[in-house]
């Protein structure tokens, strides 16, 4: 092994800031992806890291035989529908792999590749993201003064002008207005629906609404919660309301394909950059039962300003890749979610240079 991280998609929205959050620590990276010279200018921007043309597709286990890469870390979504190609090349390679994976049937199932993988000795962890890296890690900081979590009602919302990927846009489409598979104390719910709102610090009030991701069937099996919600929202509300009205047709059965028309929705809504800002941010309230038999509850919020907030989904995996890279603990061989695996401390390491502050309430 060569002791590099290769990054899949290295160039792309969250991949250059792993690949730019690895070289800080001065971990060498390969930035990996199907247009060489976008690879090879971040190349040249940091210290330690090369650009290389590679398509997932195509030939990526020639590259991993050749290249020998001591972590692949993928960021090429969506990964809602996808296989687990990436991730079964890098276990016969005997390579590790970390994926930033936000589809909830994708990482739910993930743990199908654990008996492969603990037998070639190579740890894959999905998941590698602020759901369920962050959300994790916040309910293990609070676990001690709870007997037990009960609920968990948490939400994410960037700024307008925020930087955001196609990717994540066509993510979000595919089950807008669609019914998601039941979850703890909820049988019944669509995407992009229940709107309600919530008031952050620092930036005020946003509307947020359902949206499917891994946490919903993770966290409930991991620490017993009963009833789980997560929403997310954009800044401007008649953006956010707008996508409520369109998840309406779907649900009704229309045959409107709204993934396909990602790229236009993500165009049209650059227009209107002019009128947010560049804030975003993610609360976490717990509910359960203290020590003492009283009810507890537990708020965390997290404020990303100076457009930031896209450093905090790359958090997990540039600390599992370090770990791997420098053979540190913690990292098993075998394929599991991101569940419990990064602090919250790790995480405000990693974010001392960035415009970041959390608040902690009852």
């Amino acid at each position: 092994m060569t002791g590099e991280v290769l990054v899949l998609g290295g160039y792309g929205n969250f991949g250059k800031r792993i690949c730019a959050g690895l070289n800080r620590h001065g971990v060498p990276v390969i930035i990996a992806g199907r247009d060489t010279t976008k690879a090879e200018k971040l190349a040249a921007s940091l210290a330690h890291a090369r650009g290389l043309a590679v398509d997932i597709r195509r030939d990526l286990a020639a590259i991993l035989e050749r290249e020998k890469p001591t972590v692949v870390v993928h960021t090429c979504g969506p990964f809602q529908g996808a296989g687990f190609d990436v991730a079964r090349a890098c276990i016969k390679a005997g390579v590790a792999y970390i994926d930033l994976a936000d589809g909830r049937d994708f990482v739910r199932d993930f743990v199908e590749l654990d008996a492969e993988a603990r037998a070639a000795g190579v740890p894959l962890i999905t998941g590698a993201s602020t759901v369920p890296g962050l959300s994790s890690a916040v309910i293990e900081h609070y676990r001690p003064q709870f007997v037990s979590v009960e609920s968990l009602d948490y939400a994410i919302t960037p700024g307008q002008k925020t930087e955001r990927g196609l990717a994540t846009i066509r993510a979000i489409l595919s089950y807008v207005g669609k019914p998601l598979q039941p979850f703890a104390g909820h049988p019944k719910a669509f995407g992009w629906q229940d709107m309600r709102s919530w008031t952050f610090p620092v930036f005020g009030k946003r509307w947020l609404a359902n949206c499917d991701i891994p946490d919903l069937d993770l966290l409930p099996e991991a620490y017993g919660i009963r009833d789980i919600r997560f929403g997310a929202g954009v800044e401007l509300g008649f953006m956010q309301w707008f996508l409520w009205l369109l998840s309406w047709p779907v649900r009704w059965g229309w045959p409107l394909n709204l993934p396909a028309a990602s790229g236009l929705l993500l165009t049209v809504s650059r227009w209107f950059d002019v009128l947010g800002s560049d804030t975003g941010g993610m609360y976490m309230r717990l509910r359960g039962m203290g020590h003492d038999g009283q009810p507890l509850q537990k708020t965390w919020t997290i404020v990303a300003e100076n457009g930031d907030g896209p450093n905090i989904p790359c958090i997990p995996a540039i600390v599992l890749a370090r770990r791997i890279h420098e053979k540190g603990s913690g990292v098993e061989a075998g394929a599991y979610p991101c569940v419990g695996k990064i602090s919250v401390e790790d995480y405000l390491a990693e974010l001392e240079s960035f415009a970041v502050k959390t608040f902690e309430a009852d």
